[in-house]
């Protein structure tokens, strides 16, 4: 962005590295008893595959909401929307747009996994559920590498 460009919504990246070849890292995120196992604290129900709508359910954020898979090209990129609060996204749909992509390190021995989520309104409620989720997606790489390298569920008992 140039300096004389304005901030016209909001969005974030965050990004860790995971000591797993990117098929295994892709299929913890893809797969719903995966995915519950270390993220979604009320489960998952549905994989994420291009043109699915599949449900999520957290402990901290209690009741399930639809998650509409928009791309999802095996093991590189997954890309999901759902609605977001009333008046807190950017356009018309007023949904936010999460895309995951995986990246092989090291002969695939690692993967890095970079989260960009965008489409918030530049507005009080916009930045105040951008940097929330940019907590949670911080949140859910960590759990991510926890789970996959060592088994160990960051969120078990931290919401509840």
């Amino acid at each position: 962005m140039t300096e004389d460009a304005a901030l016209q919504r909001l969005a974030f990246t965050v990004s860790g590295r995971v000591a797993r070849p990117c098929a295994e890292v892709y299929e913890a995120v893809a797969d719903p008893a995966r995915l519950s196992r270390y993220f979604t604290t009320g489960g998952a129900r549905g994989r994420l595959d291009a043109g699915a709508e599949v449900s999520w359910d957290f402990a901290d954020f209690p009741g399930r909401f639809p998650v509409r898979v928009i791309e999802a090209e095996p093991p590189r990129r997954i890309v999901i929307e759902w609605d977001a609060a009333p008046g807190t996204a950017d356009g018309d749909a007023a949904a936010t747009r999460t895309t995951f992509e995986f990246e092989p390190v090291d002969d695939d021995t690692r993967t890095l996994v970079t989260i960009t989520e965008s489409a918030w309104k530049l507005t009080e409620g916009g930045a105040k559920h951008a940097f929330g989720n940019c907590e949670g997606w911080t949140g859910m790489l960590a759990a991510l590498k926890a789970w996959v390298e060592h088994g160990i569920n960051l969120r078990e008992g931290f919401y509840r």
